[in-house]
């Protein structure tokens, strides 16, 4: 509760500070959104899939880095907000951009809503069975409706409309890119000033010491189920923007292994800090990509490699660490 204070007080001191930082990450995010589109300019599905799933670890750092609730079952969110997006196209023929995206982000929502209302009712190692369990359940649930979902052949038939009726979604993915940077853009940008705010310092604060939240009259687990919302309709925009820029939704969506690879990405880059979420999944995901592409048959030893050595010699995320590393540094020399 105290660090949280102390974070508020700087917040208020030095709020300029703060908002040099944001734009220079900003700049970053650009920057190296830059390089990718230069660097990668035949693999631009690559740099989209990549911004989607950056999306859903940006979602699960919000109810897991900085509200503390363990969960393996946050594709369930993502999933649903995929879903959503997609049979908005394909069974309604519903197809601008902009409301699959309204409808993947109000999927992602209600699943949150119900995954929170769950999963709250325990904790720590019961809440990570609980996750399990609702994800294995929207996982059957999607299987076995098929005439919505596609079942194991996955949703087709969606065909998204030009964004702004001016942009239309190509094959080499320069739509999808650039639609999909700024969506990213966006919520970064909001979720800055959510995690800033009194309700995002009484989040941090709930991790900290529930017990003294309550006994100041506030309600720890109201305040969690809608943090639960909200991740649930950020998840539900890297779904929705999955739905559009793939045309296909799939059962990997709401995987376990989905979940599990998020929270993996969100260790790597840092938990509790939305750079720490962005940096874990740029990472891994190029790390994936040439590993398995160098070694197609020992990649996964490599990538259990470096996790290992992520745990052991960088607790705190190697954004983290990093950060703390400099920050120990401008102490120093003050």
């Amino acid at each position: 509760m105290a660090l949280v204070m102390n974070d508020e007080n700087q917040r208020l001191q030095h709020p300029r500070g703060f908002i040099s930082r944001d734009l220079a990450g900003i700049a970053v995010i650009i920057a190296i959104a830059a390089i990718g589109y230069f660097a990668f300019p035949d693999n631009l599905a690559l740099l989209t899939r990549m911004i989607t799933i950056a999306l859903l670890v940006l979602s699960l750092d919000l109810v897991t880095g900085y509200c503390g609730v363990a969960t393996l079952g946050h594709a369930a969110l993502f999933g649903s907000g995929a879903y959503a997006a997609g049979n908005l196209s394909a069974h309604y023929g519903i197809n601008d951009p902009l409301l699959m995206m309204l409808a993947g982000i109000t999927g992602g929502a209600l699943a949150g809503l119900l995954c929170g209302a769950i999963i709250l009712r325990a904790h720590g190692l019961p809440q990570l069975v609980l996750s399990i369990a609702l994800i294995n359940l929207f996982h059957e649930f999607a299987n076995k409706a098929s005439s919505w979902t596609g079942g194991s052949d996955g949703l087709s038939g969606i065909a998204p409309d030009p964004v702004f009726g001016l942009f239309e979604f190509d094959l080499y993915g320069h739509t999808a890119f650039f639609f999909g940077m700024a969506l990213l853009l966006i919520v970064f940008v909001l979720l800055r000033v959510l995690v800033r705010s009194p309700f995002g310092m009484l989040c941090r604060a709930i991790k900290q010491d529930p017990l003294r939240i309550r006994a100041m009259g506030a309600s720890p687990k109201a305040a969690l189920i809608r943090m639960y919302a909200i991740s649930g309709a950020v998840a539900g925009v890297g779904g929705a923007l999955n739905a559009i820029s793939t045309q296909v939704v799939g059962l990997d969506s709401l995987s376990f292994t989905q979940s599990a690879e998020a929270l993996v990405m969100l260790v790597l880059g840092g938990t509790g800090s939305l750079f720490g979420a962005l940096s874990g999944t740029v990472m891994f995901m190029l790390f994936e990509d040439y590993v398995s592409a160098a070694n197609p048959f020992h990649w996964l030893t490599m990538v259990g490699v470096l996790l290992i050595a992520v745990v052991l010699f960088a607790p705190k995320g190697l954004y983290g660490t990093s950060a703390a590393f400099f920050s120990r540094r401008r102490e120093q020399r003050s």
